[in-house]
């Protein structure tokens, strides 16, 4: 799943266009396109390094050509489409599901076990104040109270999609909502934008290894060849868990999809 990542109504003042320093160049983009690259930021990931990527706005997209977007190393926020281009590091690679070959892990069975009582619906994105209050309430677990996003903020981060988007609600037997996940979908893959919950019921029931199951499952019913967790970060312990789901396949430099066991960067 991405990073979170500021996103402006309009697209972001130019500031180069070439390709900024790093040990191999980025995957280029699937077409011709103008791209920005944005002033430097701290590093979501590690405290002692510098993020950075090239970006454009897209106020839509078609679902087959972001998914070419995608298998670039791009992923997007809001109608943000974007690119890490950080000097001398690509620990930030996407990593996908082949659906077909997936197998849960017995830890994963338990976690699918413990959520048979959800209610799951799948249906057209939609905000609503129910889902702000749950987006909040995670906000608040996940930063220590210290990011608040207006309502605003959160649906442009979440509901404004330029490409075509499903969203995942999951809901106790008596109504309650407990989690919400987005994914853009196409007839060859089902990408995760984000997942959000309630931490506590979180904390027995693995909300967000839940979350990524049943999206894996709604992709197989669907016949889509592949689920796309976003970016895997190696080092990051936060990023761990996506390599749970196996097998997978990382995107490695040269724009080739490669076994997990494979990849040398």
């Amino acid at each position: 799943m991405s990073a979170r990542l500021p996103i402006s109504s309009s697209p972001p003042r130019a500031i180069a266009l070439p390709q900024v320093a790093s040990h191999f160049p980025a995957v280029p983009p699937p077409v011709d396109v103008m791209l920005t690259v944005l002033p430097p930021q701290p590093c979501p990931y590690f405290a002692d390094r510098v993020a950075r990527i090239r970006a454009i706005h897209a106020t839509r997209i078609e679902p087959e050509m972001y998914h070419d977007f995608m298998d670039a190393g791009f992923r997007r926020s809001g109608r943000m489409l974007y690119q890490p281009v950080c000097a001398g590091c690509r620990d930030c690679v996407q990593i996908r599901v082949p659906v077909a070959s997936f197998a849960m892990s017995k830890s994963q069975r338990r976690t699918w076990r413990r959520n048979a009582d959800l209610l799951v619906r799948i249906t057209r994105p939609r905000p609503t104040q129910e889902k702000y209050d749950l987006y909040r309430l995670y906000l608040r677990d996940r930063h220590d109270g210290q990011q608040e996003d207006s309502r605003g903020a959160f649906e442009a981060f979440l509901y404004e999609s330029p490409a075509r988007s499903v969203e995942f609600e999951y809901r106790l037997p008596t109504g309650r909502l407990v989690a919400a996940g987005i994914c853009d979908l196409c007839s060859r893959s089902l990408s995760s934008v984000y997942f959000y919950f309630d931490p506590d019921e979180s904390r027995r029931r693995g909300l967000g290894n839940y979350g990524a199951l049943r999206e894996i499952a709604f992709a197989r019913e669907q016949g889509v060849p592949h689920y796309y967790l976003g970016y895997w970060v190696r080092h990051s312990p936060t990023m761990d868990y996506k390599s749970a789901f196996r097998p997978n396949e990382i995107l490695c430099g040269d724009g080739q999809w490669r076994t997990a066991a494979d990849h040398t960067g």
